[in-house]
């Protein structure tokens, strides 16, 4: 991977990350436009680990409070949330890597994720409208209110459907949320929160894999060299930075169904080019 290449992949998934287009499944359609060979899973990682930086940066006032009062509401319902992504992570990880190689299910994912979002929208209503998560309970950082295990749960489950590249993790979290008719700030803030585990988790299978000796995953870092893999990572710590800040005021003000018709045609094109044209698969 050539040193721009890696850069314009990082502001991709810096742009891509927090807005509900999945950042995965452009990573892997860019690759696929620029003709990049190398496996895309350790460099998909790593990007997102600088959009994690820009999480920390961006909420971390959330991030302090949690860690100085953890015996909170707010912080079982992101464990809760977050153990459907590690039970699909440890049974599909093999079939999670062959989804970033081949791209197969790009199309169809990206269509998944437009659906997510235009159910999400006609449930949650009006931004403004929205508003169990309201009340902020003394001990609480975020106002979770009346905010239930139920719906961390299904928080978690749409997270950990997002696994497949082109699956969007902010939009279906978002989306379950919003159908869950929660205060759309506190679930943006709490959906960009529950990303943390998430690619801590990537993170550390990725680690585990090249500490022993995995062929296929050292190979995926080899084929990538250190001064990409650093630029694309700040590029998207940098970029991710001013998308999840835009992203939150997104979420307050204004309904998803723009980024639904976005990813649709994203879907119905991906999907012209695996069945018939063949430019990119």
């Amino acid at each position: 991977m050539k040193f721009f290449e890696a850069i314009i992949l990082g502001a991709i998934q810096g742009i891509t990350e927090f807005l509900p287009v999945s950042s995965s499944g452009h990573l892997v359609l860019v690759q696929r436009i620029f003709g990049i060979s190398e496996p895309a899973l350790f460099f998909d990682t790593m990007v997102h680990v600088g959009t994690l930086a820009a999480v920390f940066v961006v909420l971390w006032k959330d991030i302090w409070g949690i860690l100085r009062r953890p015996l909170q509401p707010v912080t079982g319902f992101l464990i809760l949330a977050t153990i459907p992504t590690v039970v699909a992570a440890l049974l599909f990880k093999d079939g999670i890597e062959r989804a970033f190689s081949s791209g197969g299910l790009l199309g169809a994912a990206f269509l998944f994720t437009a659906a997510a979002l235009l159910v999400s929208w006609r449930l949650s209503g009006r931004p403004g409208k929205t508003d169990r998560m309201a009340a902020r309970g003394p001990d609480e950082v975020l106002p979770t209110g009346n905010m239930g295990w139920v719906d961390a749960l299904i928080i978690g489950v749409c997270q950990a459907v997002a696994v497949v590249p082109g699956v969007s993790r902010s939009g279906l979290t978002l989306s379950g949320a919003l159908s869950r008719r929660l205060n759309r700030d506190a679930a943006a803030r709490f959906s960009f929160l529950l990303s943390i585990p998430a690619i801590l988790g990537a993170l550390v299978l990725q680690i585990k894999d090249l500490a022993g000796g995995d062929a296929g995953t050292a190979s995926e870092a080899g084929g990538i060299g250190a001064g990409a893999l650093t630029a694309g990572t700040l590029t998207a710590a940098i970029v991710g930075f001013f998308a999840v800040k835009f992203m939150l005021k997104i979420v307050r003000e204004r309904s998803l169904w723009g980024f639904a018709v976005y990813v649709a045609v994203l879907g119905a094109l991906v999907l012209v080019d695996q069945g018939a044209t063949h430019f990119f698969f």
